[in-house]
């Protein structure tokens, strides 16, 4: 695959931050674009991969550069799954990180089996266009209530081991997240290309 300048697409500064530490620990030699911009991409499809390809070939449309896109989506296995595709919008179209975690706390109080997955869908497209889409996948289960200060999202309640996102120092969680874990396939994928 050719890469020269790279555009992760994305406007979530702590998405980016994350994406950032773990291109920089995979030693990903690519010069990335910070100043770029494209309008807004609604999410509108079903599927994490479906979300990820969409952002991936706007935001290269929008800016002509190469492009890293995700979806990530919390699998909570007795939502059936959910809240999955819908997990940045979970508590309703003006959701925040807290009414988020408000909810899923709600929806699970009560319930035994607190077993999840964060899943990430990567898309990389190259310079010349050529599309390659890699998956990350952390499992882990739902805490009772928050616990800790650091990461976003649903951090304070995603439980690996003993402890949460949350709880972990970022480098970390960085070193083992759902989205370091596709981050090192696309990475993998790019060396045997």
């Amino acid at each position: 695959m050719d890469l020269s300048r790279l555009v992760i697409a994305s406007k979530n500064e702590h998405k980016i931050v994350e994406i950032l530490d773990v291109l920089d620990s995979i030693g990903l030699d690519v010069e990335l674009v910070r100043d770029a911009d494209w309008p807004d991409v609604a999410e509108t499809e079903a599927t994490l991969e479906g979300n990820a390809l969409l952002k991936a070939r706007s935001v290269r449309a929008e800016t002509g550069f190469a492009v890293i896109a995700d979806d990530t989506g919390l699998e909570v296995d007795a939502l059936d799954g959910a809240p999955g595709v819908r997990s940045a919008r979970f508590s309703g179209a003006h959701a925040t990180y807290e009414g988020n975690v408000d909810k899923l706390l709600d929806v699970m109080d009560g319930v035994a089996n607190r077993s999840a997955r964060f899943r990430t869908v990567m898309v990389l497209i190259d310079d010349n266009g050529t599309e390659l889409v890699v998956e990350g996948v952390m499992n882990g289960s739902i805490t009772n209530e928050r616990r800790g200060n650091n990461g976003f999202g649903y951090d304070p309640v995603f439980l690996v081991g003993d402890r949460t996102f949350a709880e972990m120092p970022t480098a970390e969680k960085n070193a083992i997240s759902h989205r370091a874990q596709a981050l090192r396939a696309l990475a993998g994928e790019l060396a045997a290309n």
